[in-house]
């Protein structure tokens, strides 16, 4: 029976009560998609890659082709003094060992070599046009070959890409494969580039910024959190819940910024040794704008609020 007198629900609760809400209007079967398969290069299953587990207890994904086929980077980086010196020897490394200076681009566009008769231009492929490409769709064949990239060195498959990936061969499964092995953005080693990315984005990490941590505190803003690119899969209480997100997925590192993504924020305790990406690895970027940071996916413990 009713008091007569009306209770204020606190914060916590009425953001409880509002995800429950969401949760029961979004409601649909949750497809508990594969998450990868057996080969990887990091020398861990995928399936504990994935989980909760190993993002509590990370430990650290070396690639061990790198440092064995790029010694040259290492020294260079083992005498940097701060983060804009590790930064100059990774361009030069960067631009000698894969041509991305403007002028090594393509031999028609030196000056006095004759162009196509189409005036097309050709441009060697890098890292920096792919995250270029993301930032605009993460669905793009830009976002594709990033994600052929995660699923070639940790074996994680992606989830989606522009639709669900509830089956293989599905639609969005032949979408990504097409595009992921497409020459277009697949050319000048591109994966071996992304190698160098990630590596030297660990190596940068643990020299500058962790300062003795092994997670970084992330956020991820969205509308839905059923039929969409992200599935909560398990509610462990309230305001806690396992999430999967994407083989490749974006955060930010500015609770106001995953604001602007959707009304539904999942805070995230990210372990460094997952990150490929993050806003201050570079000076200049296309992912600066919005503190971003590009995480390999899997299934992660979250907790949930709303605005």
């Amino acid at each position: 029976m009713s008091s007569g007198t009306t209770t204020k629900a606190s914060p916590d609760t009425a953001d409880a009560e509002a995800w429950q809400q969401t949760v029961s209007e979004d409601a649909e079967p949750m497809v508990r998609r594969p998450l990868g398969h057996s080969s990887n290069m990091v020398g861990l299953s995928t399936a504990y890659l994935a989980s909760p587990d190993f993002n509590a207890r990370p430990q650290s994904l070396e690639l061990p082709h790198v440092r064995a086929t790029c010694g040259a980077l290492f020294e260079m980086l083992g005498e940097a003094e701060d983060m804009a010196d590790a930064v100059k020897a990774f361009h030069a490394y960067m631009a000698a060992t894969f041509c991305l200076e403007a002028e090594q681009r393509d031999p028609l566009d030196k000056p006095g070599r004759k162009r196509p008769d189409d005036g097309t231009r050709r441009f060697r492929s890098s890292y920096l046009r792919l995250l270029k490409g993301w930032v605009f769709d993460s669905a793009s064949p830009e976002g594709a070959v990033l994600k052929g990239w995660v699923e070639s060195r940790f074996g994680l498959l992606p989830t989606w890409h522009g639709a669900p990936i509830e089956y293989i061969p599905s639609p969005a499964w032949v979408r990504y494969v097409e595009q992921k092995m497409s020459s277009r953005f697949h050319g000048n080693s591109i994966h071996c580039q992304l190698d160098l990315v990630f590596t030297f984005c660990q190596w940068m990490m643990r020299r500058f910024v962790l300062k003795g941590r092994e997670h970084i505190t992330l956020y991820r803003g969205v509308t839905t959190v059923c039929g969409g690119e992200d599935q909560i899969l398990e509610r462990l209480d309230k305001r806690r819940a396992v999430a999967r997100f994407n083989s490749l997925t974006s955060f930010t590192g500015e609770r106001d910024i995953a604001d602007c993504f959707g009304d539904k924020i999942l805070t995230v305790q990210v372990p460094a040794t997952k990150i490929l990406f993050f806003d201050k690895l570079l000076p200049r970027h296309p992912l600066k704008g919005e503190a971003e940071y590009l995480v390999i996916g899997g299934d992660y413990e979250v907790e949930m609020s709303t605005l």
